[in-house]
């Protein structure tokens, strides 16, 4: 899985605008469609590029509020962690999800449409998990940068 300065370039213009059509991409490379096409289906292929997906404004949907949970679990066994993962991945609150090293096991960040919405998250999903030893909430007050796309 070797990438060259061309798929970098391809992969960054997919990164800024995943529309952008195949002739826009070959011609900003400075390729034609067809090398270019196979090169994004290498790409695809070799697990470098993962999926497809629009950005959507958490605001504009109504989910403005960010909190950063910090979880630590009463023990660190493998079972214990594969549960509470899995518990996880059903939430669409929890949109990203980190096991940590350091005094807390995993670090999450939850979108909500308020506090009040936080608070019915954490009452009827995160604290009847069991196995969970202490949460910590904090509450983003800004958003000062934002990023998805890799810096290659």
């Amino acid at each position: 899985m070797i990438i060259d300065a061309i798929d970098r370039k391809i992969i960054a213009l997919l990164q800024t605008d995943s529309r952008l059509t195949l002739q826009e991409i070959a011609d900003q490379v400075g390729l034609t469609a067809s090398p270019c096409h196979r090169r994004i289906g290498r790409l695809e292929h070799d697990g470098i590029i993962t999926r497809y997906s629009a950005m959507v404004d958490q605001k504009v949907v109504g989910l403005p509020v960010s909190v950063f949970v910090s979880v630590k679990l009463e023990r660190q066994k493998e079972k214990e962690l594969e549960q509470f993962a899995s518990a996880i991945a059903k939430w669409p609150e929890v949109v990203e999800c980190y096991l940590m090293t350091g005094t807390r096991d995993y670090l999450m960040r939850v979108v909500a449409p308020d506090h009040m919405g936080y608070e019915q998250f954490l009452r009827q999903k995160l604290t009847r998990l069991d196995g969970v030893a202490s949460i910590e909430s904090s509450f983003a007050l800004d958003q000062i940068k934002y990023s998805v796309a890799l810096p290659l």
